[in-house]
């Protein structure tokens, strides 16, 4: 599943995949026409979420809205929707 902000090298942000669907971090990067802190991106890649890495999408708040919980290796996460879509994947293989 992937969206409009899709990159040549197939990556896309971890908003676009499905309850239940998995992925590999391809890199963090802040979503386009969004102003990130620094701060938020460096406290991602301490959790876990680096390049190379499984994440799940477990499941998503009420109406499919925030928070969005996510499992990299044996850890589950809350995320609220800006700092998952600074979470870009490519498809599982």
């Amino acid at each position: 599943m992937t969206d409009a902000s899709e990159r040549a090298d197939g990556a896309f942000s971890m908003l676009g995949l499905a309850d239940r669907q998995s992925a590999v971090v391809a890199s963090l990067l802040a979503p386009a026409g969004e102003t990130v802190d620094p701060a938020v991106l460096l406290r991602l890649s301490e959790l876990g979420f680096l390049p190379g890495e499984t994440v799940t999408v477990l499941r998503r708040g009420p109406g499919g809205r925030e928070p969005i919980a996510v499992q990299v290796g044996d850890t589950v996460f809350a995320l609220r929707a800006l700092e998952a879509g600074c979470v870009r994947v490519a498809a599982s293989v």
